[in-house]
């Protein structure tokens, strides 16, 4: 029975996973320098201990209406799952919820929606105590071509 633990947090009331792994920090939403012609959901820059940080509004990344920040708003700063990139990057999110122990057999694939719904950074949905929490792919999410390609095309 292999386990794997997640991070999960809100977006627009539904309940994400990151692999725990990958998040390098969580931080409360600070200021962010502004970048110009960039895309709407990329809210600028932050420096972290001499780090450049990208910032992305998760909720407008997936097209989601976006909300004004309050305080329960926070940025989970993500680390790419492979070593060999060392790709970091902050996610705006509403608000943290929990620390999950996923059986790796109660998480079942996403579904596939054709070409009419991108799921490219869904790795699954997990059962937890009768509820489902969508997992990301954080080799997707972390990914910069994917991460910011469709949302200048959007933009």
């Amino acid at each position: 029975m292999e386990e794997q633990e997640y991070l999960t947090f809100m977006l627009d009331g539904e309940e994400f996973g990151v692999d725990i792994l990958c998040v390098q920090e969580i931080r409360v939403l600070t200021a962010v320098t502004e970048l110009p012609n960039k895309p709407h959901y990329l809210k600028g820059v932050i420096n972290l201990r001499g780090v450049i940080i990208p910032i992305v509004d998760l909720r407008e990344r997936f097209g989601k209406q976006g909300l004004s920040y309050d305080e329960q708003t926070v940025i989970i700063i993500l680390k790419s799952p492979n070593p060999a990139d060392n790709m970091v990057v902050g996610l705006v999110v509403d608000r943290v919820a929990e620390v999950y122990k996923v059986n790796r057999d109660s998480v079942s694939a996403a579904p596939s929606f054709g070409s009419a719904i991108d799921n490219s950074f869904l790795a699954g949905l997990a059962k937890v105590e009768e509820k489902l929490i969508l997992l990301l792919d954080m080799n997707n999410l972390l990914d910069q071509q994917k991460l910011y390609i469709q949302g200048e095309l959007a933009s």
